[in-house]
């Protein structure tokens, strides 16, 4: 039970934080609002590290199901972990998606742009395009994931190794962001899009599930191919 009670809360976390930031930083009234995508970028990685420094030795810290069934697919994780895992993981999702929302209810309602709602939320592409924008997670889970598994040949005793997740996420943000977003995590995508839809946001317009598929199916091939290579290279 208790790996099921960190990814939830650890997702939750990140949510609150990461989707927080976007809020902070995007809609109106918000003190502060245009403050850009660096601020963003650095605590979207500082929302990875800081459940993970707490969660770590309970069940991971994985927060994503992209790398729980990449882990599973390796043989490192149990397959019969991997359903309550990803429902423990859209559940925090959801639940701190509907946290922002409450928090930032005024500024939501003093925002008219709908877009800009929905960007607190989830993600999007820059320019529409299914191939590219499919790619585009692909890849940006790919290096997560292979990055993730190339820490653990390097000592990072004293949970140094959070440090090493926070500088990456922030690389991915910094180097691939503009592209879709970097969701690189269906439930970080998925479980606030589903808030989206579900909350009573004034003039929040549409959803966008006509994408969100991408940013499910995406990682999760990136994950798979990530642990595919890295177990075949001779270390």
């Amino acid at each position: 039970m208790l790996p099921y009670i960190a990814e939830l809360i650890g997702t939750f976390m990140l949510i609150l934080l990461g989707d927080g930031v976007v809020a902070n930083v995007t809609l109106n009234k918000s003190g502060m609002k245009g403050a850009g995508s660096i601020q963003i970028t650095f605590a979207w990685g500082l929302a990875v590290m800081v459940p993970a420094c707490i969660f770590g030795a309970a069940s991971g810290a994985h927060f994503n199901p992209a790398l729980t069934i990449a882990l599973a697919a390796e043989g490192s994780l149990a397959w019969s972990l991997v359903p309550g895992y990803i429902v423990s993981q859209f559940i925090g999702a959801f639940l701190g998606a509907c946290c922002v929302y409450v928090l930032f209810k005024g500024q939501f309602d003093a925002t008219e742009e709908a877009g800009t709602k929905l960007g607190v939320f989830s993600t999007g592409p820059s320019i529409p395009n299914t191939g590219l924008n499919l790619l585009s997670e692909i890849i940006g889970t790919f290096v997560l994931v292979f990055a993730i598994k190339g820490f653990g040949n390097v000592d990072a005793a004293g949970g140094i190794g959070n440090l090493y997740v926070f500088g990456l996420i922030v690389s991915i943000g910094m180097s691939l962001g503009g592209l879709t977003g970097y969701a690189i995590n269906p439930a970080r995508d998925l479980g606030p899009r589903l808030a989206h839809a579900i909350l009573p946001i004034k003039g929040k317009g549409s959803s966008n599930f006509a994408y969100g598929w991408i940013p499910v199916v995406g990682p999760i091939i990136g994950a798979l191919l990530a642990v595919g290579l890295f177990n075949i290279i001779p270390w």
